[in-house]
C-alpha cells in the first residue's frame, strides 16, 4: 500500500534530497543469484547510455481483489455493475504526491524535469542518463552481461538502493536487477513452426484419418449415424449433442467471440473445407474480424510453415458452436517478432497493449510497460518487421476471449505475470470473460522446459505450473475425452492419449501455482479436494519456493487450475488441406468460450450484461457442470492428480452442461 505524503513532507523530502549525504539510502532490489543464461562482463563505461524508466507504485492494486468479487460474486449486491475504462484507470493510476516526491529526488539529483517523460496515466518516468549519473543516483555498479547462447547483451546490476522514504514509492528501476538492453533488439534468424511448439500449449495431431482405424462401438447402434463415431471422431455435431448445445440463431451486435493467436495463421481454404465436411451450416467464406496488432498477418496459404493448426482449429470450433455470430481474430505482432521473440519467450502484452493503452506504460510488481527483454520493441527495423509505432489502447475486448497459448509459470519473472494478471483483473471490472487453455502436459509443463520431462528441481521430480492458467482472474479450461468405445451419453475422462515420442503422456495439465495464492473463491474446492484425493505425495506450503532446495513437488497453498474443462481429444478438422485428428486443451478454451459467448446472446436478448469473470459464479454452482471423475493428469514420474468427485487439478469443475449454465446465469441479475 501506498504511504500518504503531505505537501509539508514533500517539501522536507526535496531539501533532504537536496543534501544526499543526510539521506538514509537502503537496498530496493538485490540479486540472490546470478541469472541464469547470462554471464556478467566488464563494467560500464561512465559515459554510455541508458534509457533509465522508474515504475511508480500504483494505488488500490492489493483491493483489486475485492473489487473484482464484488461484481462477480452473484450474492453480491453489485454483481454484474461493471466499471467504465476510465472508472477502472482512475481507480488504479498512481497519486500526484508519488509522481511529484520522484520527481523531487531526480531534480535534487540532477535529472531535472525537462529530460523526463511521462505517459498519461502517469505509471512511470522515463529518461536517458549517462552510466555515470545513474550510479551515482541508484548508489550501483552497471556491468554488461551476455547470453550464453547468443549475443545478446543486457546492462544490469546486482543492486540498487533509493533514498528510505521513497521505497513506497518506487515500484522498480530499470536497468536494474531486472537486465534490460542497451538499444533495441536486434532479430537474427526466424524460428520455424516446429520450434514453437515445443514453448507454448499447442494442439498435437495425428496421421490422417485414411490412416488410421475407426469403429464404431455396439452401444452407438441407436444412435443417429453422424453421432455413432465420436469416441474415435469429435465433430461439432458430436459436441452439440454431449453438451446439450443447441443451435445458434442469435447474433447479438456487440457479443463476437475473441481469438487471441499468435506464431500461428489460419488458412481460408482450409476452414472452408472443416466447414464443408463438418460444419454445413457455417456458410463458404466465413472468417474472423481481423483485429491485427503490430503488424500481423491476416492469414496465409495453407502451405505456409506458418500454418500449424493452431488458428484453424480455433476458429473452426467457435463458429461451428457459434454462427451466425461473429468471431474477432486478435493476431499479434509481425512475422519476425512472432515467431522468435513473442512465440518463445512473451505471452500477451502486445495484445494488452492493444486492449489498454494505458496498459503501455503501468507499473506494477516491479514492471513498467512491456519488459523490453521479452516484448518486442515496435517500430521494427527488420526487413519484414512492423515500422509503425506501437499500437495502444486501438482495440475494444470482445466479451469473451480465448487464448489456447501458455508455457510455464516458471519461464517468465513473477512481477512479469502478477502485472499481466493484474491486467485481465482490470479487464474483469469491466465483464469480459477471459480463458485460456491449462496445457496439455499434465502437471509437467512441455519435455525440456525444466528437466527432459519438463519438471523442475535437481532431480526433475517437482510439479511445473503452467501460465496463464496460475492467474486467479484467468478461467482455466483443462482437457477431456471419451474413450473409443464410448458414445455422447456416456461420461467423459481425463484426456489423456500416447501421441508417441516426447507426447506419450499428453493429458490435461493441472496442479498449484507457485506463484499465486489459493483465491478465496476456490478455496473451500481446493480443500474439499485434499480431503478427497487423500493425496500421499510431500508438498511444500511457499509462494516463490526455491526448487533446488524444498522436499517437497508440488504446492499445498497455491492457485488451482484448471477451473473448468471440455472436451479435447479426437477432433476432426483441416490443416494444409489434410484432415487430421487433433488433441489438446487448446481445443477446449474455445469450446468453453463459444459457450459462455451464447449464454451472453441469450443475456443481451434479455436486456441483461454480460457474465464477465465466472469462476465465483461457477465455484458456487458446481451443479451446472457435468462431474469428471475418471483418469489422471499423469507427469514429473508421477500419476498426477486425479479426476474425484467435485473440483479437481485435472478437469476442474467439469465440463460444460448448457442448459443448467444457460439457467444459472439467466437467473442472474
Amino acid at each position: 500500500m501506498l504511504v500518504p505524503v503531505s505537501v509539508v513532507s514533500l517539501a522536507i523530502a526535496a531539501i533532504a534530497n537536496a543534501a544526499p549525504s543526510s539521506v538514509k539510502h537502503v537496498v530496493h532490489e538485490k540479486r540472490n543469484a546470478p541469472p541464469s543464461d547470462w554471464v556478467k562482463g566488464s563494467r560500464l563505461e561512465g559515459s554510455a547510455i541508458v534509457p533509465m524508466r522508474i515504475g511508480l507504485t500504483q494505488t488500490n492494486l492489493d483491493n483489486g481483489y475485492e473489487y473484482l468479487m464484488e461484481l462477480s460474486d452473484p450474492e453480491s449486491a453489485n454483481y454484474g455493475k461493471y466499471w467504465s475504462p476510465k472508472e477502472v484507470h482512475d481507480k488504479f493510476a498512481p497519486p500526484e504526491e508519488t509522481l511529484k516526491s520522484v520527481k523531487a529526488w531526480l531534480a535534487s539529483s540532477g535529472i531535472h524535469d525537462s529530460r523526463i517523460s511521462h505517459y498519461e496515466n502517469k505509471g512511470w518516468l522515463a529518461f536517458d542518463a549517462s552510466v555515470e549519473e545513474a550510479e551515482r543516483l541508484l548508489k550501483a555498479e552497471f556491468h554488461e552481461h551476455e547470453h550464453k547462447l547468443s549475443s545478446s547483451v543486457r546492462v544490469g546490476c546486482d543492486e540498487y538502493h533509493l533514498p528510505e522514504h521513497l521505497v513506497p514509492h518506487i515500484d522498480y528501476i530499470t536497468p536494474g536487477v531486472k537486465l534490460s538492453p542497451v538499444k533495441k533488439r536486434s532479430v537474427k534468424t526466424k524460428r520455424s513452426t516446429p520450434y514453437l511448439s515445443k514453448r507454448k500449449n499447442r494442439l498435437a495431431k495425428t496421421s490422417p484419418p485414411s490412416q488410421t482405424y475407426e469403429w464404431t462401438p455396439p452401444s452407438a447402434a441407436n444412435l443417429s449415424s453422424d453421432l455413432q463415431g465420436c469416441g474415435s471422431n469429435m465433430t461439432p455435431t458430436c459436441i452439440k449433442a454431449m453438451y446439450k448445445i443447441p443451435t445458434a440463431t442469435l447474433n447479438a451486435s456487440g457479443n463476437s467471440l475473441g481469438l487471441y493467436e499468435q506464431g500461428d495463421y489460419f488458412a481460408k481454404s482450409d476452414l472452408d473445407l472443416f466447414y464443408a465436411e463438418y460444419a454445413p451450416w457455417v456458410p463458404q467464406g466465413t472468417y474472423p474480424i481481423p483485429a491485427l496488432i503490430d503488424g500481423a498477418n491476416f492469414s496465409v496459404p495453407d502451405y505456409s510453415e506458418l500454418n500449424g493448426g493452431e488458428s484453424d482449429i480455433d476458429i473452426d470450433m467457435a463458429f461451428a458452436l457459434l454462427y451466425p455470430q461473429t468471431v474477432t481474430l486478435y493476431q499479434v505482432d509481425d512475422q519476425i517478432y512472432e515467431p522468435e521473440e513473442v512465440a518463445t519467450t512473451n505471452l500477451f502484452n502486445t495484445f494488452l497493449d492493444a486492449l489498454d493503452g494505458s496498459y503501455c506504460s503501468y507499473s506494477a510488481y516491479g514492471e513498467t510497460g512491456d519488459n523490453p527483454s521479452i516484448d518486442p520493441v515496435y517500430p521494427n527495423p527488420q526487413p519484414g518487421g512492423y515500422n509503425g509505432t506501437r499500437q495502444c489502447g486501438i482495440f475494444k475486448p470482445t466479451k469473451v476471449i480465448s487464448a489456447s497459448y501458455g508455457q510455464a509459470e516458471a519461464d517468465l519473472p513473477i512481477a512479469y505475470t502478477k502485472r499481466q494478471c493484474n491486467e485481465f483483473m482490470k479487464l474483469g471490472l469491466q465483464g469480459h470473460s477471459i480463458l485460456t487453455a491449462s496445457g496439455d502436459y499434465g502437471v509437467a509443463s512441455f519435455p525440456g522446459d525444466g528437466d527432459a520431462n519438463g519438471c523442475l528441481g535437481p532431480k526433475g521430480t517437482i510439479f511445473n505450473p503452467q501460465y496463464p492458467g496460475n492467474c486467479p482472474y484467468i478461467t482455466s479450461v483443462g482437457g477431456t475425452m471419451l474413450y473409443a468405445d464410448q458414445t455422447v451419453n456416456d461420461a467423459e475422462s481425463v484426456m489423456h492419449v500416447d501421441l508417441g515420442g516426447s507426447a506419450s503422456n499428453f493429458t490435461s495439465a493441472g496442479g498449484f501455482s507457485n506463484y499465486f495464492p489459493i483465491p478465496s473463491y476456490q478455496k473451500h474446492a481446493v480443500e474439499k479436494y485434499f480431503k478427497t484425493a487423500k493425496l500421499t505425495y510431500p508438498y511444500y506450503s511457499e509462494l516463490e519456493v526455491d526448487v533446488n532446495t524444498t522436499k517437497g513437488i508440488y504446492n499445498r497453498i497455491g492457485r488451482g487450475y484448471p477451473d473448468i474443462a471440455a472436451n479435447g481429444a479426437e477432433f476432426r478438422a483441416y490443416t494444409s488441406g489434410l484432415d487430421y485428428h487433433w488433441y489438446g486443451s487448446s481445443l477446449a478454451s474455445p469450446l468453453f468460450a463459444s459457450v459462455f459467448t451464447l449464454i451472453n446472446e441469450e443475456r443481451f436478448a434479455k436486456g441483461k450484461g454480460p457474465i464477465g469473470f465466472v469462476n465465483p459464479t461457477l465455484y458456487k454452482n458446481p451443479g451446472a457442470m457435468n462431474d469428471i471423475v475418471n483418469g489422471t493428469n499423469v507427469g514429473c514420474g508421477t500419476e498426477g492428480f486425479a479426476a474425484v468427485e467435485g473440483w479437481d487439478p485435472a478437469t476442474g469443475l467439469g465440463t460444460p452442461n448448457y442448459p443448467k449454465l444457460l439457467k444459472l446465469f439467466l437467473e442472474l441479475p
